[in-house]
């Protein structure tokens, strides 16, 4: 991948990268390696299959949520310059449709199958319409977290982002009657995962998964900083995400031209899924949906293909990632410096000093 093009000239002057004991995870270049893992599905099930519906509408970049600017991200127009001090109606009606609309027409389609999916909330979203958390958690789905606002976290002070964590817990359990179990920023900072880890031990509540990952087909376990001295450390289960088998890609120039392309993507990817647990390598796959954008008519009977294509085959788990993790946790507890019990992690410490390409190598 070339050099980001709005880099200073001249890098010298580029504050160098500092390891941080408290908020950075190591890398892991080896996971489970070439002989997998067998997670023990539920029924001996070939494939964990986990539908997210992200629920972000109301809470994007606006000037209406006090931004200085407003959104460009994920809309049917991309591409614009941010709008600064002033509304950009055309992307907030875009948005609304996602709330008015198209987040009912997915809500009946899993309903009638009676799979069960993960609603990433963004807490100032669920405000705006308590009734999508509300019908979520009265059909038996999963609520989880998708942070409070859906911004760049990436320069956010500390302090500042853990009153929205905190803002956001508090949020879901007042709307659904009961704190999320599970997270996911997506634009989050370098600092968030351990944030997040840390607001919910200071309030006491269970943080069963964490999917701020894109790292593997399988859920595992991460060494948290923070808990580097203590004697009972918990670890974090991470249940990794996907940006493959997401409908956000109708909205890139490289993703997907027609809803054909979705289904045909998205049917491959579980085909040979299914296909690597028929030969006893059992995985996880994930199926990342917005209302904006699957939930427009034309794009949406790709997905009805798609659960009706799933729903012809056996020995598939559909479930939501709080049971994906329960599943896991019960199985496979946590054991400091492993991925799952016998598979020791592999940290890759020698990153924390490579030498960077842009200076000069040492005598």
């Amino acid at each position: 991948m070339s050099t980001p093009y709005d880099l200073p000239t001249d890098t010298s002057k580029i504050k160098e990268f500092e390891w941080d004991d408290h908020y950075d995870f190591p890398r892991d270049l080896v996971g489970y390696g070439e002989n997998s893992f067998d997670p023990k599905w539920p029924g001996g099930a070939k494939i964990a299959v986990s539908f997210v519906i992200n629920y972000e509408e109301g809470a994007e970049h606006t000037v209406l949520n006090g931004d200085m600017h407003s959104e460009t991200h994920l809309w049917e127009a991309p591409g614009g310059a941010p709008k600064i001090q002033e509304r950009a109606v055309n992307i907030e009606s875009e948005y609304d449709y996602g709330s008015r609309s198209g987040v009912w027409r997915l809500f009946r389609l899993f309903n009638k199958f009676n799979y069960k999916y993960t609603l990433y909330a963004v807490g100032k979203a669920i405000e705006d319409n308590p009734a999508v958390g509300i019908s979520s958690v009265k059909n038996g789905h999963d609520v989880a977290s998708h942070a409070y606002r859906w911004i760049d976290y990436a320069n956010m002070p500390p302090e500042q982002e853990k009153a929205y964590i905190k803002k956001e817990i508090e949020t879901i359990a007042k709307i659904c009657g009961e704190p999320p179990k599970g997270w996911y920023y997506g634009r989050l900072s370098s600092r968030s995962q351990a944030l997040v880890w840390e607001v919910y031990k200071e309030m006491g509540v269970p943080l069963l998964w964490d999917s701020d990952s894109y790292a593997d087909d399988l859920p595992y376990w991460v060494d948290v900083p923070a808990e580097k001295n203590e004697k009972d450390p918990k670890g974090m289960l991470m249940i990794p995400y996907s940006y493959d088998c997401n409908d956000y890609k109708f909205n890139v120039p490289t993703g997907f031209g027609s809803p054909t392309h979705f289904y045909d993507h998205v049917k491959n990817a579980f085909d040979t899924l299914y296909e690597e647990g028929c030969e006893g390598s059992p995985k996880m796959m994930t199926i990342a949906l917005h209302c904006r954008c699957i939930g427009k008519p034309g794009r949406f009977m790709a997905l009805k293909r798609i659960v009706e294509y799933i729903a012809s085959k056996e020995n598939v788990w559909v479930a939501t990632r709080t049971q994906i993790a329960e599943h896991f946790r019960e199985k496979f507890p946590y054991e400091k410096g492993y991925l799952a019990p016998g598979v020791k992690r592999a940290e890759a410490s020698n990153t924390i000093n490579a030498w960077p390409a842009h200076k000069a190598a040492p005598v």
